[in-house]
């Protein structure tokens, strides 16, 4: 793998939202924000919109290890995650394929299960998930759901969050963030973190929005972008939760469905004829 470049550069494994508000597109504008350069290698090419998803096609694991051979072997990678990987067979492949590239800064957004409760995957790509791609986790990030999928326990109260984080990363994680977008009431978007040892409680403010579509891949692109920035782990988690609430304020209400978080909100306060860029982050 290429190192020491001047410019932070991040990679997401995942697959293409015609919609825009998830996958790759969500990432590349994530890490955009974030001043990091996005690269990516797509797995799987979907036609949904803010209703619902028509049709997958995957792409052959060949391929996929192509792109992070491509981008790894000549632009070189601080940090990258992976999202929607879709079956066994290109898990593998990009478990073995990150491993021989040396990217240890690895986000895993799991997607097992929608926060809605959807599975998304089969057991075998769960099994294939579970003993290819968590023991090379930085940070894992799964929901509600997918963590009670991957702990065996049910979670309805904070102490099920926890217990959960612990028993997943006995799983090989090096960090676990269960998140809790699907909880209720009090716990609605709370999320729990343990990393072996430290167990903290990561809380901003809740933004009442239906236009939700994106933040779980968000959140995992904001935490790979700030490790690629030099953050330690945590400090990388509490950050992207932090621009993903800030981003939902600035929900798209697009469509008849779900829209999307608003990536570029850090553009909303201005006017296009006012625009500095070279202030927006200051």
């Amino acid at each position: 793998m290429v190192a020491n470049q001047m410019i932070p550069v991040a990679l997401t494994i995942a697959g293409s939202d015609s919609g825009g508000g998830a996958g790759i597109q969500a990432d590349l504008r994530t890490f955009a924000f974030h001043k990091v350069h996005g690269t990516s290698a797509l797995t799987c090419v979907t036609a949904q919109n803010t209703v619902g998803v028509n049709r997958v096609d995957a792409l052959p694991p060949a391929a996929v290890v192509a792109q992070i051979d491509a981008v790894a072997s000549d632009i070189g990678v601080q940090a990258a995650k992976t999202g929607m990987l879709l079956n066994a067979e290109i898990m593998e492949a990009v478990a073995t394929e990150l491993q021989r590239q040396q990217i240890h800064q690895l986000v895993v957004d799991p997607v097992m299960v929608s926060r809605a409760g959807v599975v998304l995957i089969d057991g075998v790509a769960i099994a294939t998930l579970k003993t290819h791609l968590l023991p090379q986790a930085l940070i894992l990030t799964p929901n509600r759901y997918e963590a009670q999928i991957l702990s065996g326990l049910e979670i309805q109260t904070l102490t099920d969050m926890q217990n959960a984080a612990r028993k997943i990363f006995d799983l090989g994680p090096k960090n676990v963030l269960v998140k809790g977008g699907g909880m209720s009431d009090t716990l609605l978007g709370i999320d729990v973190w343990f990393d072996g040892q430290q167990m903290e409680t990561l809380k901003t403010e809740t933004v009442a929005t239906r236009n939700t579509h994106g933040t779980g891949c968000t959140l995992s692109a904001a935490i790979a972008a700030n490790l690629a920035l030099g953050k330690p782990p945590l400090v990388a988690a509490r950050a992207a939760k932090t621009y993903v609430t800030q981003a939902l304020k600035y929900a798209l209400d697009i469509g008849q469905g779900q829209g999307p978080v608003g990536h570029w909100f850090p553009l909303a306060s201005k006017a296009p004829e006012t625009l500095d860029f070279s202030r927006l982050w200051n």
